[in-house]
């Protein structure tokens, strides 16, 4: 303005400084917000703030916080991988997303990213502490498809009761390690113990489909036709 004070400048300037002032209030309101833990507010008033500041990597990190707090990761992965663009080494950001495909069970994808914390950071304790844990858990279950594939059922049953030991605490590991442990028993015709397993998957989820069809063949073993 004092390089050139025109009315049509002065006019831009003093509208850009209320924005500006009124940004500064929504976040220190988002901030107290967070630390309220009311994240749903929180992530109301960023919303706000990020639709003009666009490109501030920080504040998208906050709202992906209030996102994993609020039970919505696929939400929180979006802002992370845009601050993980935005930041440069940002091996926390990557570290994050890792961390919540891993608990979504994508053990691929989780692997994957995890690996981009480590290109940028190989002493990274925590990425390394997580990759030595998929990388781990993905052998296995890699292991125990190309078993099941060769048909080799009892091998991949076993592989599998490895997978669970390897990961105790993520309950959809288990899930699917008992969902596959089931097929095997299903397709080597131990209809008993398949129908009891299949039936354990389908009361966590009722709507597997390859739990009711595994369990429907095992059925079929048993001459159970109206099951």
């Amino acid at each position: 303005l004092k390089s050139n004070p025109s009315n049509n400048e002065e006019k831009e300037a003093q509208t850009q400084l209320t924005k500006s002032d009124e940004l500064q209030r929504l976040h220190s309101q988002a901030l107290s917000a967070y630390q309220q833990e009311d994240y749903g507010a929180a992530i109301s008033l960023l919303d706000e703030i990020l639709a003009v500041c666009v490109w501030d990597a920080e504040l998208r990190e906050l709202r992906a916080e209030c996102y994993i707090k609020e039970g919505e990761p696929s939400k929180a992965i979006s802002d992370l991988k845009a601050a993980a663009k935005l930041k440069n080494d940002n091996t926390e950001a990557f570290y994050k997303i890792s961390r919540i495909y891993y608990q979504l069970g994508d053990h691929e994808l989780s692997l994957s990213e995890v690996r981009e914390c480590l290109k940028l950071d190989q002493d990274h304790k925590q990425c390394f502490s997580l990759y030595k844990q998929v990388k781990k858990l993905n052998k296995q279950i890699e292991s125990a498809e190309e078993l099941i594939r060769e048909g080799r059922y009892e091998d991949a049953i076993s592989k599998y009761d490895s997978v669970m030991k390897t990961e105790p605490e993520v309950p959809v590991y288990s899930t699917r390690a008992k969902e596959r442990i089931c097929h095997c028993l299903s397709k080597s015709q131990q209809a008993t113990e398949a129908i009891k397993l299949c039936t354990e998957v389908l009361q966590l989820e009722p709507t597997n489909v390859n739990a009711l069809k595994d369990r429907a063949e095992a059925y079929l073993l048993e001459d159970l036709y109206e099951e």
